[in-house]
């Protein structure tokens, strides 16, 4: 059974589109280069913010290829499966380990709003079928299903289910979690706007957004929290809040992309059905941007 740590900040990394909707592969190896350098402890290739809804299970797995190579073992590259069926969940797995992910982002059913029984037996039909870690991802917010702590019950016996990336917005669930099962599960927290109160109350680390834009400060906030630096760690967080804010909103895919093209680690371009932002709200995103780049902290 391979094992992750599951401990630090794993980006959920970008997909770099070309103006024709290609994608920008050399790009995506800039914006990688630039987690590796600030010290990220893994990346999550193809969730939500990295376009999973608008790429092909091809596209997927020519990313997850390419990707292999650019971070050349040096983190690990985990995969992220938002499959309508079990059977397809299950074939999506079985080629992440063929093609050399070493851990999978496991989300519920997209489609169907299955009942507690079916999400765990899903769960438990992918964790059969592979040794590779998974991370489960629990966000009743977005995708409607929530996985209680009876549910964790039910999937501690299966090993390869290691970690919950948690994104209830119920910051006393991280305790909920610790509480019942220690460290049998590892705690991602997986929102923006409560990353660092995440790490205060024991998460073992975050799934970031706005990292793929700002992968220095969040490192930087990240570490200075685990250092016992509180109010450091805090002055970072009251800058970065009207950024982290991105995260949270329909439009999230826009809106980060055009903070990390300000930093010159990714295009701007999306694929339909998402459109360009216009109008007052790209002023408005534009500006919260620039302004933030403008008051950045000085890190040492």
């Amino acid at each position: 059974m391979a094992q992750l740590n599951w401990k630090g900040i794993y980006p959920a990394v970008l997909t770099p589109f070309k103006e024709n909707g290609e994608i920008d592969f050399e790009m995506f190896a800039k914006n990688t280069e630039a987690q590796i350098s600030a010290g990220v402890h893994g990346i999550i290739i193809a969730g939500t913010l990295g376009d999973a809804a608008v790429l092909d299970n091809d596209e997927k797995f020519e990313l997850l290829s390419y990707a292999k190579k650019v971070v050349a073992g040096r983190i690990p590259l985990i995969l992220n499966i938002a499959e309508n069926t079990t059977k397809n969940a299950v074939d999506f797995a079985k080629k992440a380990k063929e093609l050399g992910a070493d851990g999978l982002m496991l989300l519920p059913p997209m489609r169907y709003k299955a009942d507690d029984r079916e999400v765990v037996e899903y769960f438990k039909a992918v964790a059969s079928a592979t040794d590779l870690p998974i991370l489960i991802y629990n966000n009743p917010v977005d995708y409607a299903t929530y996985v209680s702590l009876s549910m964790f019950e039910e999937l501690k016996d299966y090993p390869s289910i290691q970690a919950v990336k948690e994104s209830t917005r119920d910051l006393s669930n991280i305790t909920r979690m610790k509480n019942k099962f220690g460290d049998r599960f590892k705690v991602l927290g997986g929102v923006d706007t409560i990353s660092l109160e995440t790490v205060l109350l024991g998460a073992d680390g975050l799934v970031a957004g706005l990292v793929d834009a700002f992968p220095r400060e969040t490192m930087a906030m990240y570490n200075y929290a685990l250092n016992g630096e509180i109010e450091k760690a805090i002055e970072i967080y009251r800058w970065f809040m009207p950024l982290l804010e991105l995260d949270i909103h329909p439009k999230l895919i826009q809106y980060i992309k055009l903070a990390a093209t300000a930093e010159g680690i990714c295009t701007p371009h999306v694929r339909a059905p998402r459109l360009p932002l216009v109008g007052k709200e790209a002023t408005r995103i534009n500006k919260i941007i620039a302004d933030g780049i403008a008051s950045r902290p000085v890190l040492n």
